[in-house]
């Protein structure tokens, strides 16, 4: 069974800085685009970031441009996200995804999703 597991989610003041973890179990992920989106309440799930098998290319949302950073490691089959400067505006749950194709991650359509960490930024 192919599982995407998040970690890493909690509760942080504003300014502060959280370490999303994804980890794939049941097949590899190595030649997949591995991805984030995130949903605040009452609100359309937004991508944040995505990245290519190797790492080599990243795409970020213009609203956490320059605060987030995608990265992963194929040996774990795990993509991370790291978010410095947190907003309040930022609280959502936050999703990994998976799939062949940067546009069909970016657009929402992965095939693999986790099942979500809560961010929570106070102000």
């Amino acid at each position: 069974q192919v599982q995407l597991v998040e970690s890493g989610g909690g509760l942080v003041q504003a300014g502060g800085s959280l370490r999303l973890s994804c980890a794939a179990s049941g097949r590899t992920f190595t030649n997949y685009v591995r991805g984030w989106f995130r949903r605040a309440p009452g609100k359309e799930r937004q991508f944040v970031a995505a990245i290519n098998w190797s790492g080599s290319s990243t795409y970020y949302a213009d609203s956490v441009k320059g605060r987030f950073t995608i990265s992963r490691d194929n040996a774990k089959n795990t993509v991370y996200l790291q978010m410095n400067s947190l907003k309040p505006e930022d609280t959502a749950v936050y999703y990994c995804a998976a799939d062949r194709t940067i546009a069909t991650v970016t657009t929402g359509g992965a095939n693999y999703w986790g099942q979500g960490t809560q961010v929570t930024v106070s102000s």
